[in-house]
């Protein structure tokens, strides 16, 4: 598809998988409390859609949708099935280009480049941009070579490497002590929420920038759902990170913003707070208040 614009060079090769850690230094008393506007507008955005238009084949399923996403901050898209949040989070990555019949219009843009330019990598883009899917979808391995594949894929044959990589991995996604003397045992022998932990350690294996989540916890029991949430908190101190939801509370409790789609359109686009309690349009308190979905 022929893309107009930006000249910029994107820097998406193999090896540039480093991510740039994000710290932030307070210097006076007036910045340690800062206001919640104040902060939110001191971080650049990550990514951004701009008129963003979504076809499967005839059928329009995003409908002129704008989204900022903030770096280090966490955001949420809710709605009821089918009103496009998770065809919008597999825009993020171009996972929605192995579908037949596709178009778009708009742009995606990372670090403020366009990542449907023809000329950028997507293998390097999903470097980049991880993805972490509903069901937890861990590969028939030990769970060492789970958290190792994308360094094995991506030519890493060093064996301390790979160790060290896996163990920190692990222990990002808050599972080193569960499993450490268990690694070379099937990852399909533990528990579904450890698979999903297993499946978050392998996307941050890559050390990418932005971690999309498509309900990552919708198949799990209230004490591993507890799990991942402290663990998205945690995460979001590294990492970008974007949620698609069902469960309200869930992205009330761990979100910064909240994006409120139906039929395709992004009706409302917030801070969390906001929306959840005093939303500007009489559709986003509808939903929030259970009136439908």
């Amino acid at each position: 598809m022929q893309r107009d614009g930006n000249q910029k060079e994107l820097k998406l090769s193999g090896s540039d998988i480093t991510k740039d850690r994000h710290n932030r230094v307070l210097k006076d008393k007036e910045e340690i409390v800062p206001s919640v506007e104040k902060e939110a507008s001191s971080r650049k955005l990550k990514m951004e859609t701009q008129n963003l238009n979504f076809y499967y084949g005839t059928a329009q399923a995003l409908k002129n949708v704008n989204l900022p996403i903030r770096e280090n901050h966490i955001t949420a898209l809710i709605g009821p099935s089918g009103c496009g949040k998770s065809t919008f989070i597999r825009t993020l990555n171009r996972m929605n280009d192995i579908i037949p019949g596709i178009r778009i219009e708009g742009k995606v843009l990372l670090d403020g480049i366009d990542i449907y330019r023809e000329d950028i990598d997507l293998s390097a883009l999903r470097r980049k941009v991880g993805m972490v899917f509903q069901k937890s979808n861990p590969f028939p391995k030990s769970i060492f070579e789970n958290v190792a594949y994308g360094l094995r894929i991506g030519g890493v044959k060093n064996k301390n490497i790979l160790e060290e990589v896996v163990e920190k991995a692990l222990k990002d996604a808050a599972l080193w002590e569960e499993v450490k003397d268990k690694l070379h045992t099937s990852s399909l022998d533990i528990s579904g929420g450890q698979q999903q932990r297993v499946c978050i350690a392998r996307a941050l294996a890559i050390e990418p920038e932005v971690i999309l989540m498509d309900e990552p916890a919708s198949a799990l029991d209230p004490i591993s759902t507890g799990k991942i949430e402290e663990l998205i908190l945690d995460l979001k101190r590294d990492y970008t990170i974007v949620i698609v939801t069902h469960n309200m509370q869930q992205s009330a409790r761990i979100s910064d913003y909240t994006g409120f789609f139906l039929l395709g359109e992004l009706v409302e686009f917030d801070q969390t707070s906001k929306i959840f309690t005093n939303p500007k349009d009489r559709r986003t308190e509808d939903y929030v208040t259970g009136r439908f979905g």
